[in-house]
């Protein structure tokens, strides 16, 4: 389970400062998909690396499974398995190299590797790239790569920024299926998107992020009733207050 409460985060600029995230809570509960859904710039990135612990808030807190992000930081790494908005991969190796490096660096032992590597690789449909040199990957694969190194370590917590980003319809769907898959396992996983429709069909629970503020968080029928709409869409407009706001 990760919980979020009253998260600020601000950047300066010449002109003064500007508030990213402006008093986010949420909780995300384990077996479920919790979506973070909102208009380009609304700090739904922002959010999920003060989650994942690549940026400190300047208020607030965060635990993951009962620990307490600030006080220890590398306790939340290690039961967090986290799909960065950066896909890189290290090109000059395979894909079961990558993997097997960031089992190296969570202490796993060479036996436990490849039977992880196994398991992911089945789970993401990766056998026919598994030795192949991670330069010149597709998009697709190198997502797929770069998702089962980050629970190569079998992390009950999982955070992935846009993972359907750039993929092609077929990767797309098969990538769904993995997420509902590692929700049936009874993961906690929390994803960001600004496409509607995968929201809908994904998330148990959907947080409503603009301005980087919370505005709505619900299930999509919860949205629907609570905003007297038919679709999520229309909701959505109705929740970040202007239609400008999509495409901000």
């Amino acid at each position: 389970m990760i919980t979020a409460e009253n998260l600020h985060k601000g950047f300066k600029t010449k002109s003064g400062t500007v508030k990213a995230v402006d008093g986010v809570d949420f909780t995300a509960l384990d077996g479920q998909i919790t979506g973070l859904l909102g208009p380009n710039g609304a700090g739904k990135t922002t959010t999920l690396r003060m989650l994942y612990t690549l940026m400190q808030p300047d208020a607030g807190s965060i635990t993951v499974d009962g620990i307490d992000a600030a006080a220890d930081p590398a306790a939340v790494r290690q039961v967090l398995g986290v799909l960065p908005d950066a896909r890189g991969v290290y090109k000059r190796l395979t894909a079961r190299e990558n993997i097997a490096y960031f089992g190296e660096l969570h202490g796993l032992g060479a036996a436990t590797i490849a039977e992880r590597t196994r398991v992911l690789s089945a789970a993401l449909d990766m056998e026919e790239i598994l030795d192949r040199q991670t330069d010149g990957f597709s998009q697709g694969q190198r997502t797929k790569t770069a998702i089962a190194r980050a629970l190569v370590h079998d992390p009950r917590n999982v955070i992935l920024d846009e993972p359907t980003n750039g993929l092609d319809v077929m990767t797309t769907r098969a990538m769904r299926g993995f997420l509902k898959h590692l929700r049936d396992e009874g993961r906690c996983v929390i994803f960001s998107s600004h496409i509607m429709q995968e929201v809908a069909a994904l998330c148990d629970r959907i947080v409503i992020i603009a301005k980087g503020k919370v505005v709505a968080a619900g299930s999509a029928d919860e949205l629907r009733e609570q905003f007297h709409e038919t679709n999520l869409e229309d909701a959505f407009v109705k929740a970040i207050g202007s239609e400008e706001g999509l495409h901000a």
